[in-house]
């Protein structure tokens, strides 16, 4: 059906207009079947915190990730694991022996310096595509609105492929106060100074969707997405939502 006028969205092989789903143990045959229906929305798939390192059967997982052209990769909780225990040689060769071709950077659980993050993404950007990530899972650990996007910003000349802003599966740090406000203040001043193509929004309930598609347009990048979620994020996408009814309509910040 293609007879309404609707907000113009990418295509796979997106570059922007992202959504990256989080994979918490979904099932190989469950997997198959969501896949099999929604895998033109799905560009990411992070499989989230450690899992990847006790999935009994990640090889299968990893395979139908790619069969379905989405990019699987592990979340950054294993790679923070793994930095801690010293054996970053060793989860490197993991993500080789699986083919994973990303790597994320993340210290959203260890307080990893920026210039740290630094050196480990210049290191690892000939390998893999990297992703960094700026904020903490910790509700209490606040960056000013110019620490953001100086970080954001260096994350990204240092060869990130994209920075994502932490936000939990919960909503409820990072971009996010507490009690799962999303701090609109951060959002407006960061946009200003980074280039939104190149940030990935966690964004895990429709609600916070909503608020950035309405930001920014039906090809904001969005992570963290539930897996059930996916129909429903690509519905307000296109504006077939009343919180998002009249997209077509408004001159959006990121391009279609």
């Amino acid at each position: 059906m293609e007879f309404l006028d609707l907000p113009k969205r990418t295509s796979k092989n997106r570059l922007y207009g992202i959504t990256s789903i989080a994979d918490f143990g979904t099932p190989v045959g469950q997997l198959q079947d969501i896949l099999n229906d929604f895998h033109p929305f799905i560009d990411i798939a992070k499989i989230g915190i450690g899992c990847a390192y006790v999935t009994p059967n990640i090889e299968d997982k990893v395979q139908l990730y790619k069969n379905f052209n989405v990019t699987p990769y592990f979340g950054g909780t294993l790679f923070e694991k793994c930095y801690y225990q010293k054996k970053l040689k060793e989860f490197v060769a993991m993500l080789q022996s699986h083919e994973i071709e990303w790597i994320e950077v993340s210290n959203g659980t260890l307080d990893i310096s920026l210039d740290e993050r630094i050196n480990l993404i210049k290191k690892l950007k000939g390998t893999f595509n990297v992703v960094g990530e700026v904020g903490s899972k910790d509700a209490d650990k606040d960056l000013s609105i110019p620490e953001w996007t100086n970080e954001i910003n260096l994350l990204l000349e240092a060869g990130c492929k994209y920075v994502i802003t932490e936000g939990r599966d919960s909503g409820t740090a990072g971009i996010y106060d507490r009690n799962g406000k999303i701090n609109s203040e951060l959002i407006a001043e960061m946009s200003k100074d980074v280039d939104i193509n190149k940030v990935i929004f966690e964004a895990p309930t429709p609600k916070n969707q909503m608020f950035f598609i309405n930001a920014f347009g039906s090809n904001v990048n969005l992570g963290n997405v539930k897996l059930q979620d996916t129909l429903v994020l690509e519905t307000q996408r296109r504006g077939l939502r009343s919180e998002t009814f009249y997209l077509e309509d408004v001159q959006c910040k990121s391009p279609l």
